[in-house]
């Protein structure tokens, strides 16, 4: 795959930053992104708009494989559509974010997954945010990075998202429900979120996403996989 296209694997939990340093990343190259962890989001959100329950792997592998979705940049932000409709700020929503760890967890559910997300891997370069993309579905990309923060930096950060979308939240529930989702990861018998052998590990906690963002494209540039813009 790095044959291909070079890639930046950038792994870790939920709330260390993956998601908004991997947009400005490739924003900043003008390479593709992955947002692998909004497949298993939207999985799940088309499991419960279809009746499939959570438990049901089978079912759950056959609404993976057939995904209808479509993922838009529309002045500088990220939509997403399921089926034709709007999606992009419910399959952010702790409900969700706690199926999608769930069904992630399933074999068959990755298994189904896996080739969607291989071929996101163009030219000029893809930025592949999630949990297993180093360890996992681009194990030769040429630099892999494993994101973390403490989860009570974590919880703080998701109630600032929360708030900012009108969203009231409790601290101590969203510290319990990151602590749980972490453990659920990290504990699954398939792909558990664990740094890459090779992977290069940066705590996010005490960083601005700026400073973040230039490490990366310096990392990059080290290794000459782009320029150091």
């Amino acid at each position: 795959m790095s044959e291909r296209a070079p890639v930046l694997t950038i792994d870790g939990p939920g709330g260390a930053g993956k998601g908004t340093i991997s947009r400005l990343v490739a924003e900043r190259l003008g390479w593709r992104l992955l947002d692998s962890g909004a497949l298993y989001r939207l999985t799940a959100l088309a499991a419960d708009k279809h009746d499939v329950a959570l438990d049901d792997e089978a079912a759950l592998a056959r609404v993976a494989e057939a995904l209808d979705v479509v993922f838009l940049a529309e002045s500088g932000e990220a939509r997403i559509l399921l089926e034709g409709e709007e999606a992009t700020r419910t399959i952010r929503t702790e409900q969700v974010g706690d199926a999608a760890s769930r069904v992630a967890s399933l074999p068959a559910v990755r298994e189904a997954l896996l080739r969607r997300q291989r071929d996101f891997c163009q030219a000029p370069g893809l930025v592949a945010d999630g949990r297993d993309m180093g360890t996992v579905v681009f194990v030769d990309a040429p630099l892999k990075i494993f994101l973390t923060a403490s989860a009570d930096e974590r919880a703080q950060r998701r109630q600032l998202q929360l708030r900012e979308a009108g969203v009231d939240a409790s601290l101590s529930s969203l510290l319990k429900e990151i602590q749980a989702r972490d453990a659920r990861d990290m504990q699954r018998s398939v792909a558990p979120l664990v740094p890459a052998d090779d992977a290069v590990e940066l705590d996010t906690t005490s960083l601005t996403i700026p400073e973040v963002v230039d490490r990366l494209t310096e990392l990059l540039a080290q290794r000459g996989l782009a320029s150091d813009t």
